[in-house]
């Protein structure tokens, strides 16, 4: 499927986890609601936008397995995230439960509506590796207080590429009267995805990395008791105190609405290209990496060697070294392209395997590894 997509031939790319790629058939479809937007203005903004716009997101609801009427647009996960943060009336006596695995722009806006409120962010150490679904669950509620408003928790993590067990703590959370914002920027188009079943308070999701839309798409879920607490974070003509969510989002001025208008396409493409049979390859890949560069570096993975930990993407310890240097090494004399994060106590390298990938990316990464480190 290499040849479906736009990436330069001669770079192997290991980061679709950080922005995604589009595949041509997508991006021409994108391109040509950025012709129609400007063959005649007025008409598409001013006549048929609201009808484009509810048709894409029934399309995208559909895939979620969710009604319309709970999802509404967003450039991406992070404006999803603000909203939510933005909205919620905490006070000086709440607390925020979160991770110490958290993406950094979400972990800001936290501390963010923390300082404006008054409220308290409390970060969950996740002890690594892990290996039980129940005992990440029991450790993480140990945290849980009688102040406890919100639980704040990504679906899959940006820096180490866990999954973690979002149904579960939903439920639990649910039981104690406790809110749940999930950040799934990640998880759509890389694991199986059913918004009813999952049962979050609030989910946020990116459209333009694992699904393959174009850049600037994403969307926000709200539960049905929910819709009224969310503001915009722009007020415009949609906004009226008994205008519906969606109203209230979805027009937001003059955008370009081509990526949202994308969706379905991107949606198409997958249909067409049998995806899941796409992620278990994927899976399947990432699972025989994380083996091959624990035999290569003798360090011991993030997760077991399990369905549950991981899906598309996974990260892996490296020998101590300079992040900055090995990561310009990969690219420049090796041309693979693949993320060095640095955490607490130890550096990783995250590797995502996407339609495009095959078994010689992975041994391109696994022989410049072995060069640089001499191992």
């Amino acid at each position: 499927m290499r040849e479906l997509f736009l990436l330069d031939p001669d770079v192997v790319f290991l980061n679709h986890g950080s922005f995604g790629a589009c595949p041509a058939s997508v991006f021409a479809a994108y391109q040509e609601w950025q012709r129609q937007l400007e063959n005649q203005p007025v008409a598409f903004l001013g006549r048929r936008a609201d009808a484009l716009m509810d048709e894409a997101r029934s399309r995208l609801a559909a895939y979620l397995n969710t009604a319309p009427e709970n999802i509404v647009f967003v450039v991406n996960a992070t404006a999803g995230m603000n909203m939510v943060a933005r909205s919620l009336p905490l006070k000086p006596s709440d607390e925020v439960l979160s991770t110490d695995q958290e993406y950094g722009a979400v972990d800001k806006t936290w501390q963010f509506v923390c300082c404006k409120t008054g409220a308290q962010l409390i970060r969950h150490t996740v002890q690594l590796p892990v290996s039980d679904h129940q005992a990440f669950v029991e450790a993480l509620f140990k945290e849980v207080t009688p102040r406890t408003r919100v639980i704040s928790i990504s679906h899959i993590t940006s820096p180490t590429a866990l999954i973690f067990p979002v149904t579960e703590i939903c439920r639990r959370a649910r039981a104690l009267g406790i809110l749940t914002v999930i950040d799934g920027a990640h998880a759509p188009g890389q694991i199986p995805l059913n918004l009813s079943c999952l049962d979050a308070d609030f989910y946020i999701g990116n459209c333009h990395k694992w699904m393959c839309a174009p850049k600037g798409v994403g969307f926000l879920y709200a539960r049905p008791e929910h819709h009224d607490l969310i503001e915009p974070l722009i007020i415009s003509h949609g906004w009226d105190a008994n205008n519906s969510f969606v109203a209230r989002n979805q027009w937001q001025g003059t955008r370009d609405l081509a990526p949202f208008l994308s969706v379905p396409a991107a949606i198409d493409f997958m249909e067409r290209h049998n995806w899941p049979a796409v992620q278990a390859r994927c899976h399947a890949m990432a699972r025989q990496l994380q083996l091959e560069l624990a035999a290569l570096t003798g360090l011991p993975p993030l997760a077991a060697d399990s369905d549950l930990w991981l899906g598309q993407m996974v990260a892996a310890p490296l020998p101590p070294c300079n992040p900055d240097s090995i990561s310009a090494a990969l690219y420049q004399r090796y041309r693979v392209e693949a993320p060095l994060i640095t955490r607490p106590r130890a550096v990783l390298i995250r590797v995502s395997f996407q339609a495009y990938n095959t078994e010689a990316d992975a041994q391109a990464l696994l022989h410049a590894l072995s060069e640089l480190f001499g191992l």
